[in-house]
């Protein structure tokens, strides 16, 4: 094993990625048609029985309300089951 010091690593290079936000859909309310949504957090409390650790575990799981009315934001499929 040689104690000469070795030349660093190439940094990977970092693919930008442009998106045209003109071509995607604007998601709306399904309650209210309002666009504008809120940040939020359903608290979701996992058994000891059923937790890969064997303790509680206290899951945060976030969502979208609408700024509007506080409808929850569907985004379909298996997500929405989980709230």
């Amino acid at each position: 094993m040689s104690l000469k010091p070795r030349k660093p690593l190439p940094k990977a290079k970092v693919q930008k990625v442009q998106v045209d936000l003109t071509d995607a859909e604007t998601m709306t309310c399904g309650k209210c048609d309002n666009k504008i949504f809120i940040q939020g957090y359903v608290i979701k409390k996992i058994s000891a029985i059923i937790s890969p650790t064997g303790q509680e575990v206290i899951a945060p799981v976030q969502v979208f309300n609408c700024g509007n009315c506080g409808e929850l934001l569907s985004l379909g499929g298996d997500i929405d089951e989980l709230i």
